[in-house]
């Protein structure tokens, strides 16, 4: 890719000075209208060492509202950073719908540091990782614009001298760039690969020949004034479309269910109950200390009817548990923050870092859940999240997360039960709402969506376990043991240290 660049290209002043401030008053027009359409702004500057890079994003941002974007600067991962999925300290930073993001330095940075550490394999896996979150980022809207600032070896060398022997500049030479210098022939090759594997119509590259910093600046600026346009009107006729706010009767594709051949008649004597309840009990405690200690994080998710006994199952779950090691998480409405990014958002700031637990009552999966139902989210973004959450998934387990998903089922008439029971104790009537008994009206079309999620999203690497949830004894035994298996699981895979 990099042997059709012409790094001879330059602008003299006069000709910077014409087309400059055109370009710049665009681009300050061109983000007020991306406010106003609520279209959300991802600016990525990757490039040599040398190619002064702060200077680029200065020129760059200077013509735009500064209430309206933030700058990223990407340097090396903290201890906590380091202990999180790659993306993760990335997704946390997209911007909210309507404002822009600019990185200086970014997730590319991150890999190529990977394959510097000669970890090649690493940073290929990376940019997998990262062609998935783009994809995903960009069908939820978010325009994506990607520049690497390029030099030749004989500019980058004739600089990085002249930084060496400015004291003013002297301390901006590092000894990570000194390294990348090093090996800029093992480099480049590598460099056009990322690009070219990460090189999409929805998150394109543009190379910058930015020998010559006028040209380069010009390029940027027109670079980013044509995809803004393009963005907009993409954006409006998408806006044109109208969708079937609740596709269900439309849905012709059925799923086999999951959950057809369960014997929900399945029961448990009270005094093996309170038996084998303690036993588990003591073991996810002993278990969460040897996580802990082997620093992996664990993220147990429950889902389920109203009234299936998610809550009392986590009452047991955490009744021999450190409170120093976990958080339980309900899961609720999205604030106006929240929605004002990618559904996903909310969910990549929950994962615990190392040797931590997190307990989720309702998850990610609402997405297919009840937004479908309701019809808050349109019928291409319930259909495309299956893969979505499955990606995400399967970047928790990558990283080391146990992560246990939990179905609670029950019956009908035993939900209609348990309504009742509710509305009948004074000391339960918090946990009845109007909500609870408009969702029983849409109990068939709630069946169906279930089905269909837990075919579509129980995977090798976090399979969903169903449980039998009528009798309540039954219910959190089955639980506490499929969590005290899948945690034994992950513990015995590593070598412990001491032992």
């Amino acid at each position: 890719m990099f042997d059709h660049i012409d790094l001879d290209k330059r602008l003299d002043q006069k000709e910077y000075d014409r087309i400059a401030p055109d370009l710049k008053d665009r681009l300050g027009q061109l983000q007020r209208k991306a406010r106003d359409a609520g279209m959300p702004i991802i600016v990525v500057f990757e490039g040599w060492d040398t190619v002064g890079m702060s200077e680029t994003v200065n020129k760059f941002i200077l013509p735009l509202d500064p209430r309206g974007f933030l700058v990223h600067p990407i340097s090396v991962p903290n201890a906590e950073e380091r202990s999180r999925p790659f993306i993760w300290r990335f997704f946390i930073r997209i911007p909210a719908r309507g404002r822009i993001a600019v990185f200086d330095r970014s997730w590319y940075f991150r890999s190529l540091a990977r394959a510097i550490e000669r970890k090649t394999e690493d940073a290929r896996r990376s940019w997998r990782e990262i062609s998935e979150f783009e994809e995903m980022l960009s069908q939820d809207d978010y325009l994506i614009m990607k520049f690497f600032l390029h030099l030749s070896k004989k500019e980058h060398k004739k600089r990085l001298e002249r930084y060496r022997n400015t004291d003013l500049d002297r301390c901006a030479i590092s000894d990570r760039e000194l390294e990348f210098f090093r090996k800029y022939d093992k480099m480049l090759p590598l460099i056009d690969e990322m690009i070219e594997r990460t090189d999409r119509e929805h998150a394109p590259w543009t190379i910058v020949e930015a020998e010559d910093t006028k040209y380069a600046s010009a390029k940027i600026l027109s670079t980013a004034v044509r995809m803004m346009e393009y963005g907009l009107s993409k954006l409006d006729a998408k806006n044109q479309i109208s969708f079937d706010s609740n596709p269900l009767i439309k849905n012709g594709v059925m799923f086999n269910s999951s959950r057809g051949g369960l014997n929900l008649d399945r029961t448990l004597a009270q005094d093996e109950y309170r038996e084998r309840i303690k036993k588990l009990q003591n073991r996810v405690g002993e278990l969460q200390c040897d996580l802990n200690r082997l620093k992996i994080p664990t993220i147990i998710l429950f889902e389920g009817w109203d009234a299936a006994g998610k809550g009392g199952a986590i009452q047991r779950l955490t009744g021999e548990l450190n409170p120093r090691g976990y958080e339980v998480v309900p899961v609720g409405i999205p604030t106006a923050d929240e929605k004002a990014r990618h559904y996903l958002w909310r969910f990549y700031r929950i994962p615990p870092p190392a040797g931590q637990m997190r307990i989720l009552d309702r998850s990610w999966y609402g997405r297919v859940l009840v937004e479908r139902v309701e019809g808050f989210c349109s019928t291409a973004e319930w259909k495309r999240a299956y893969q979505e959450m499955n990606e995400f998934e399967e970047m928790l387990v990558e990283n080391g997360t146990v992560l246990v998903k939990i179905w609670m089922e029950i019956d009908n008439e035993t939900q209609l039960q348990r309504f009742k029971d509710r509305e009948a104790d004074p000391m339960k009537q918090w946990k009845i709402t109007e909500e609870d008994w408009r969702n029983r009206e849409k109990w068939d079309f709630y069946g169906r969506v279930t089905d269909e999620m837990l075919s579509r999203t129980s995977t090798k690497h976090a399979p969903w376990t169903i449980v039998e949830s009528n009798d309540k004894y039954y219910s959190r035994v089955k639980t506490l043991q499929t969590i005290v298996d899948a945690m034994e699981a992950r513990s015995l895979k590593v070598k412990r240290p001491n032992d």
